[in-house]
């Protein structure tokens, strides 16, 4: 496991610690849980626009309209 210095605003510092303690965990752990969702999200945007230029965006579009259909109901 590594060590990441960050420097942050005091304003900011203070904030990510009520905010780990609103949820009874240390800002150690919400750093990484916060990391981990941030790389999620880009690994999914990779992935998306990988396929976006091999794919067919009419297709796509049609996909997602029947995702919203689908959810509505």
């Amino acid at each position: 496991m590594s060590t990441l210095t960050i420097r942050l605003p005091d304003e900011k510092h203070q904030r990510l610690k009520e905010l780990a303690a609103s949820r009874n965990t240390s800002i150690n752990k919400l750093v990484d849980e916060l990391t981990t969702i941030a790389l999620v999200e880009h690994d999914a945007k990779v992935r998306f626009m990988t396929r976006a230029t091999r794919g067919n965006a009419q297709q796509g579009l049609t996909l997602l309209d029947l995702l919203d259909q689908r959810d509505k109901s």
